[in-house]
């Protein structure tokens, strides 16, 4: 694990505002509009719950806030129409009550679209744009968009992954990825990479793409990670979810010292004390 440096400016356009993350990380603060999220803690189906969270997060500090109304793993199905209904009109209020980007968690190209006609501007697809329209609607409203890579498809179990080099597997897909977003419209600039840690990866596969950050960070694209609470976090400490907040803020501290510039979290006041700490540490240095 190498401290990575970047030698060039790095930016990250969401909406109308550009973001230098050269050197700094943007905290993502996670809202799940979900009753079966693998964290509980974060499953705010109720919406006073999920306001009043979505509170909290502005509070402590988060740069844009992630909205989604379906978890990534096997659960039972939400059809396109249910997850329309549940993310639509909390995106429109969150718009209404923050001055802070919103991005949409989905892979279904028709909920991305009405959520960036509510006022989102980041398009999260954790499907690696399955969906043949995901790109073409996002460049349309010329929205972010995170490029996540992914061995299956999302709610389908992945127990036993394979790879030959798991990290240059990764690179290529992200790589590959990028490319069809730009062919599609999207700026460079609006292209986010995110390693997918857990998805279709073991324990091993996940911690060494974590501590392999600097070789993705210099794909040139800012990189996304999303360490919070994971499974591979408990396998390594043996512990159950509700109890990894310290190995995750660990993670974070790695990950952002490696060149992850968005770190997605469900602990935004502790990760803002993490990335803040680093940044002086560095700067010290």
């Amino acid at each position: 694990m190498e401290i990575y440096r970047r030698a060039t400016h790095l930016s990250l356009a969401m909406g109308e505002t550009s973001y230098d993350v050269t050197s700094r990380a943007l905290v993502m603060g996670i809202l799940n509009r979900t009753r079966d999220s693998f964290y509980g803690p974060a499953a705010t189906f109720d919406l006073d719950a999920f306001f009043a969270r979505a509170d909290q997060l502005v509070r402590e500090g988060a740069d844009l806030l992630d909205v989604g109304g379906v978890k990534a793993g096997p659960g039972d199905e939400v059809s396109e129409e249910e997850e329309l209904e549940r993310v639509v009109p909390v995106i429109g209020a969150l718009k209404q009550r923050f001055d802070l980007p919103i991005s949409i968690d989905t892979w279904r190209a028709s909920v991305a679209k009405a959520c960036f006609q509510e006022g989102a501007c980041v398009g999260n697809d954790i499907s690696g744009f399955a969906d043949p329209d995901y790109l073409t609607v996002c460049a349309k409203a010329r929205a972010t968009v995170v490029a996540t890579h992914i061995r299956l498809r999302p709610r389908v179990a992945d127990p036993s992954p394979h790879y030959d080099d798991v990290t240059a597997t990764v690179r290529a897909f992200l790589l590959e990825r990028r490319r069809w977003a730009l062919d599609a419209g999207v700026a460079s600039e609006r292209i986010i990479l995110d390693a997918g840690l857990d998805l279709g990866k073991t324990a091993a596969q996940s911690l060494q793409l974590l501590r392999d950050s600097s070789q993705l960070a210099q794909l040139g694209s800012p990189l996304l990670l999303s360490a919070s609470n994971k499974t591979f976090l408990g396998v390594m400490f043996d512990l159950p979810v509700t109890e990894r907040r310290e190995p995750s803020l660990a993670a974070l501290a790695l990950g952002i010292a490696g060149g992850c510039r968005i770190v997605r979290v469900h602990d935004v006041a502790g990760s803002v004390r993490v990335r803040d700490a680093i940044a002086r540490l560095l700067e010290a240095a």
